[in-house]
């Protein structure tokens, strides 16, 4: 059976080894999905980097969450909340980006 509170103690509890992956993950991945897409290589690989990317993020949201649960306002809390937003939304934009990137070169070849 699935226990929340176990997770979002567990969650808690290693808080430090938790943002020494995660930050960096997420850093690295978005940084990879904005390179890609500068780069225009192929959709499907910058879909794949931005869904990996976004999971780094949405793990972060969620660790993030489980401090707001129990009340921790802190200034960390709201710098990860806001790290992890901003790379959901770099990797959406680099998605939109590459697909307009996309749109323009199978008109240009035509």
């Amino acid at each position: 059976m699935f226990d929340f509170n176990t997770l979002t103690e567990l969650s808690r509890t290693h808080c430090i080894a938790l943002c020494a992956v995660l930050v960096p993950a997420n850093l690295i991945a978005t940084s990879l999905t904005m390179l890609l897409t500068a780069l225009r290589r192929p959709l499907s690989q910058v879909w794949q980097s931005a869904g990996i990317a976004s999971i780094f993020a949405v793990l972060m949201l969620l660790h993030v969450w489980t401090w707001f649960a129990i009340g921790v306002v802190m200034a960390p809390t709201y710098i990860l909340l806001w790290l992890a937003s901003t790379c959901l939304l770099t990797n959406l934009g680099s998605i939109i980006v590459a697909r307009r990137f996309a749109g323009k070169h199978s008109l240009a070849a035509q």
